[in-house]
């Protein structure tokens, strides 16, 4: 989520006890603790809440659904799953691998 290493995490641990003291390190750990599981009871109630003004159409609604980006992508893995494949024509072969394709001189 964060692409945080072992490395990255143990300077992130020094500096804070750099900073805060080793004292007043635990208790600022539990409210972040704290304040982590409020946010997500916050968002799990955000979700619900969606999910029963929508009915039960939407009953698998995930937040991540309403980004913006996975829409359009979605939308455009659809539209390419729906499009047919193209028609040949009768007594047309497709191209082997490495063949060109024919060339009229007088057509062009």
């Amino acid at each position: 989520m964060f692409d945080i290493g072992l490395g990255e995490m143990v300077v992130i641990a020094f500096v804070a006890v750099l900073v805060f003291g080793p004292d007043k390190l635990p208790e600022l750990m539990r409210q972040a603790g704290a304040m982590l599981r409020q946010l997500r009871h916050f968002a799990t109630n955000a979700r619900d809440e969606i999910r029963d003004e929508l009915g039960p159409a939407y009953a698998d609604l995930e937040l991540r659904d309403l980004d913006p980006r996975e829409i359009v992508r979605r939308q455009l893995a659809d539209a390419m799953a729906d499009e047919p494949e193209p028609e040949q024509r009768p007594g047309q072969l497709p191209l082997a691998a490495g063949e060109t394709p024919p060339y009229d001189l007088d057509a062009t």
